[in-house]
């Protein structure tokens, strides 16, 4: 889990193993991340861009930019919220993500959004 705000914008992350689509013997394991971003600020903003820095066991880090979130780009006015779920496939079963989302304002400032890191790990890989 990851609760963060910058400038009032809220993210919290809910992350958990998808066993179903993972295969264990073939050193793949899926997470799925469940997003939820809050504006409790007094200016409305537009999400138009992501980068996720995914660490595996290993250490091996992978850095996925690009824009928006699930082929958008929304926007929060103060005291809205936009949920989405997204995945995330790592050869190992445990790892990290840690982000941050590029906003723009109404007038055309951009500031950045801290996600906090989070874990992703597989339930048998804590036995």
């Amino acid at each position: 889990m990851s609760d963060t705000i910058t400038r009032g914008i809220r993210v919290r992350v809910a992350p958990a193993y998808v066993a179903e689509r993972s295969d264990p013997a073939r050193g793949t394991y899926i997470f799925a991340y469940r997003i939820r971003i809050t504006n409790t600020g007094d200016e409305t903003v537009r999400l138009m861009r992501r980068t996720w820095v995914i660490t595996d066991a290993t250490g091996h880090a992978e850095n996925v930019e690009g824009p928006g979130v699930v082929g958008e780009t929304p926007v929060l006015p103060p005291g809205t919220t936009f949920e989405y779920t997204s995945f995330c496939p790592l050869p190992t079963p445990f790892g990290t993500m840690k982000g941050s989302y590029r906003m723009r304002t109404a007038s055309g400032e951009t500031f950045d959004v801290d996600i906090g890191q989070f874990s992703l790990i597989a339930p048998h890989a804590v036995n």
